[in-house]
């Protein structure tokens, strides 16, 4: 162990990215060092969230960043969608950027679509079809609810932590963070038991049933979205981390997400995201899961991109854009994603 944390590296990539860009030497080097290959920049949610009582990690940037980034990706690259990849491949050189946006947040139609069209962008976005179907709130969104309206100072919950979980004021962002990263390492049945202890010791309880209403985009925005030039990809039924599921319930999870996007769409399922999206949230049986479903390219999320020499359809590196990515970050990662992303 080095110890050197990944805030650190962050840290220290943004002093480089900084210096870089206001130096004038990133666009330099960006040219002396070219990159070839695809970088596919990962958003979830557009617009302001510092108040929310939900998940603030999930806004990536705001309206005004979001037609920034689009404006730069553009001049330094080639902005394509999967359909365009077959033959992006084939070639095996250039520079190339897919936009995509993961869940189905009502705000991706409202917000980022139009800004979409204004700059004539075409973005993937990736559907749990369950969030739209049943309008119910997320489970990190619901956990972040949780934490943030108790009246608790801390919190016991001794089958998971052996130690209480502080609520950190003001924003009690850690306490979030914690729980979050425990659930993502439960299977499905220890989830739900998880989400009840969550529940009792915070003494909030559970969030009502119609949370999620307005949240979630309606199967009519998605039908727009998609007859203006938008890609619609699967992003399972209810966002669960496959590799915790049985094979019986990833498939469950792929196929269902499969069968509703074309019921409701018309045409088959070929692109996937992997919920939460680390290496080790998917698995073989995901694979072979994707494969039943005629899965052509799967989409990941834990940074860097795909090289031509190195390429993988069912792993398709994304790298995440958050709030707190600044501007001089973002375009180093998009003029020499060999470094920064």
């Amino acid at each position: 162990m080095n110890g050197v944390t990944e805030k650190e590296t962050m840290s220290k990539k943004a002093i480089l990215a900084r210096i870089l860009q206001s130096s004038g030497f990133g666009a330099l080097l960006g040219k002396a060092t070219p990159w070839s290959g695809v970088l596919v920049l990962n958003y979830h949610r557009i617009g302001d969230g510092r108040h929310s009582l939900f998940d603030r990690g999930l806004w990536s940037a705001t309206p005004e960043d979001f037609a920034c980034q689009l404006q730069f990706c553009k001049s330094c690259a080639d902005v394509i969608s999967p359909p365009d990849l077959p033959q992006v491949v084939k070639k095996g050189r250039g520079r190339y950027v897919l936009i995509t946006f993961d869940d189905g947040y009502r705000d991706n139609y409202v917000t980022a679509f139009p800004i979409l069209i204004e700059h004539v962008v075409s973005a993937t976005f990736f559907v749990a079809t369950g969030f739209l179907d049943d309008q119910k709130l997320a489970w990190w969104d619901e956990i972040a609810w949780m934490v943030r309206t108790s009246t608790q100072a801390s919190i016991m919950l001794p089958d998971w932590f052996s130690a209480p979980i502080i609520m950190d004021e003001p924003d009690r962002e850690i306490a979030v963070r914690s729980l979050l990263r425990k659930y993502k390492t439960l299977a499905p049945e220890r989830a739900v038991m998880f989400m009840e202890a969550v529940a009792g010791a915070t003494g909030t309880g559970r969030y009502c049933a119609d949370a999620g209403r307005e949240l979630w985009m309606t199967w009519d925005m998605v039908r727009e979205m998609k007859s203006s030039g938008m890609s619609i990809g699967g992003h399972t039924v209810t966002h669960p981390v496959l590799s915790t599921t049985s094979t019986a319930g990833q498939r469950e999870e792929i196929l269902g997400c499969g069968r509703r996007l074309t019921e409701e769409l018309g045409e088959p399922m070929r692109y996937f995201s992997y919920p939460v999206g680390g290496k080790e949230s998917f698995n073989d049986d995901t694979e072979v899961c994707l494969r039943e479903a005629g899965i052509q390219y799967a989409f990941s999320y834990y940074g860097g991109f795909r090289r031509f020499d190195d390429w993988d359809d069912y792993d398709i590196r994304r790298v995440a854009v958050e709030t707190d990515l600044t501007s001089d970050v973002f375009r180093s990662i998009v003029s020499m994603p060999q470094v920064f992303a």
